[in-house]
């Protein structure tokens, strides 16, 4: 047996290919198997025959030895498995019967037609429900064959086969034929549970990788943007009141000149992860970084109804953050921050390395007036400053030449207001 053993794992690894799925790789081991478990079976047989002095059935499970190593030596070389299959199934159906029929009647014969029930099970296992059918099918046609003829068949007598020793063969045919139906399900049951485990981890991974995916997704994103655009919905919208912010640091291309790149890249990044922390604080959403310049908006997502506000509250924070800030070599760290409220346009631009920005009057200007304040100025336009006057305090008009659009009137935010100093807006 463990001869056999290491033969039938040789010729599994054999004829195993990495190409196979899991369900086929499976399905040509139990195959192997259970042509190893009958040929076995087989000489057991022989050996039984022989000693009781039966000559005639040594034929039968002999040529079925010799044909069932055939085909395994077929697919072996010529990796058809689906012929040896076939030829598998069809030994396990038609091989009993005949050695039945060569016995006498199903008593006389101790049952061994029950052996080609191996043919619909191991059809089952190894293809499908469905393709089992026509296999079951012949079976039983078979058995109702052989059972209407057992009349006119010999009896064990003829043989010299006294009851006790069919009655043996009873309990060897049916212990065997159990045994084989066991170990083939019992091993097809712990792969296929093998298999399913592989199939929940790959699964847990996927969903863990997925959920990576949809958190990096989201923080190049807004969230609703990042669902139409995973639908592949046109993502382009117009809204009709959003609060720009543009955050400058001042001469800073001056400063990243006199750094390392390195140091440069480690400078923005603790720059910007603070300013992402005061924008998700507030809700409003970060929309680019562009080289030394950060980029929100309040009022595209239903978090924050005053959003104008919130806006207002961020700029004050990033001053602050910039309070005593110094880049490596110690030079001073500032900000020039300039809010427009108004119009703009949204959505995604571009099919590779997508970005979602927004366009139009309000972002031109809120850049103009960035470009034009001061060191630790917050530059807003008339209609931010009159949203806000009641609640903070602001410092100017001052004048602001754009570009296409003249003159902008521009005040400057200073701080908030306290409770007892606020008016009515």
């Amino acid at each position: 047996m463990r001869s056999l053993g290491g033969v039938l794992q040789r010729a599994g690894k054999a004829v195993v290919k990495e190409t196979d799925s899991d369900e086929l790789k499976l399905q040509k081991t139990l195959a192997i198997l259970a042509c190893g478990l009958m040929i076995f079976a087989a000489g057991l047989w022989m050996v039984i025959y022989t000693a009781l002095g039966i000559r005639f059935e040594i034929l039968v499970p002999l040529g079925f030895q010799l044909v069932s190593a055939g085909t395994l030596v077929y697919f072996l070389k010529t990796g058809d498995f689906v012929g040896f299959r076939f030829a598998q199934v069809s030994l396990y159906l038609f091989v009993p019967f005949i050695m039945q029929w060569g016995m006498g009647n199903f008593v006389t014969a101790s049952a061994v037609m029950l052996w080609a029930l191996l043919a619909p099970i191991g059809v089952m296992v190894l293809h499908g429900p469905r393709e089992s059918i026509p296999w079951f099918i012949a079976y039983i046609v078979l058995t109702a064959v052989s059972g209407f003829f057992d009349y006119f068949i010999s009896y064990g007598s003829d043989y010299g086969l006294p009851m006790h020793t069919i009655a043996v063969f009873f309990v060897l045919n049916f212990a065997a034929i159990s045994t084989i139906v066991y170990l083939l399900i019992s091993y097809f049951v712990r792969e296929r549970q093998r298999l399913s485990n592989e199939l929940n981890h790959s699964h847990s991974l996927l969903l863990e990788e997925q959920g990576k995916s949809e958190r990096l997704l989201l923080n190049i994103l807004p969230a609703r943007v990042a669902e139409r655009l995973k639908r592949q919905d046109s993502v382009a919208d117009g809204y009709a009141d959003v609060t720009v912010i543009f955050a400058d640091i001042v001469n800073f291309t001056g400063v990243s000149e006199e750094l390392a790149p390195g140091d440069v890249i480690y400078l923005l990044n603790e720059l910007f992860t603070g300013f992402d922390g005061f924008s998700a604080q507030h809700g409003i959403e970060k929309i680019k970084t562009i080289g030394d310049a950060y980029m929100a908006a309040g009022g595209l997502n239903a978090h924050t109804s005053d959003y104008t506000a919130a806006v207002g509250e961020v700029a004050l924070q990033m001053l602050a953050f910039m309070r005593d800030r110094h880049t490596p070599n110690g030079a001073p760290l500032g900000l020039h921050i300039g809010i427009a409220t108004g119009p703009v346009g949204a959505g995604v631009i571009g099919s590779t390395k997508f970005v979602y920005d927004l366009w139009g009057n309000t972002v031109n200007v809120a850049s103009r007036l960035a470009s034009n304040a001061e060191l630790g100025q917050v530059s807003v336009d008339e209609t931010t400053y009159k949203r806000l006057r009641g609640r903070y305090r602001f410092e100017g008009p001052a004048f602001v030449a754009a570009k296409g659009k003249g003159q902008i009137t521009s005040y400057f935010l200073t701080g908030k207001l306290l409770t007892t100093e606020r008016v009515p807006a």
